[in-house]
């Protein structure tokens, strides 16, 4: 599947926020948007009105980017999350909060979701005991994430449980570091995503 292989830090110039794309670099000064804090390009400097339909597409592109799905992908995301009871923007961010990548990432087994869609890829966890190697995969209440044995002297894994604790975990995992290992204790809410996303303007978009 095609994946953006671009510089992370333009697309955070480009949303006007921090979407820790890259791990510990974006708690340090050396963060691309703290140098430049406008966007990319040679016209990024100007400033520009955008129309109702750019506000939407551009909180779309922000929630795309941060979990690091495709629009076709998210497309799916949505479309599921209209047939849920509930607010349909609400039910959108809960699907993408329970991906298995998300799940490592906020457990702290990874310092981004995308070293941590790499880290599911190369078999390096197990839930409730399975091998499971797909990223999207969506996990439930009473589910156990667990890092393999032979992962658990991992270099990048290690360091980053140590560094786990500046980024903050999400409270619907319940997580032990010496087990390596976290459980899904409840569905995430929208109060969990810590993000300033205004997931309705997603809905208005793709209701038009």
């Amino acid at each position: 599947m095609a994946r953006y292989t671009g510089p992370s830090c333009k697309l955070c110039r480009r949303e006007g926020m921090k979407l820790y794309l890259k791990g510990e670099r974006c708690y340090k000064d050396k963060c691309g948007i703290e140098k430049k804090g406008y966007p990319p390009g040679q016209h990024g400097q100007l400033k520009k009105k955008l129309s109702d339909y750019g506000v939407q597409l551009r909180e779309k592109q922000k929630v795309k980017r941060i979990y690091g799905i495709l629009e076709s992908q998210f497309r799916l995301y949505f479309e599921r999350a209209t047939n849920m009871k509930g607010i349909t923007g609400e039910n959108l961010l809960q699907l993408l909060e329970r991906r298995l990548d998300n799940a490592v990432y906020r457990a702290g087994f990874a310092s981004s979701r995308t070293q941590a869609r790499q880290l599911v890829r190369h078999n390096h966890f197990t839930v409730n005991g399975k091998k499971v190697n797909i990223p999207s995969y969506l996990l439930k209440v009473g589910d156990v994430i667990e890092l393999r044995e032979k992962s658990r002297d991992n270099k990048l894994i290690v360091e980053s449980l140590e560094t786990s604790e500046g980024r903050g975990t999400a409270e619907w995992l319940s997580i032990d570091k010496a087990a390596f290992k976290a459980v899904v204790n409840r569905l995430p809410e929208r109060s969990d995503i810590g993000y300033d996303i205004q997931e309705h303007l997603i809905v208005e978009l793709y209701s038009k």
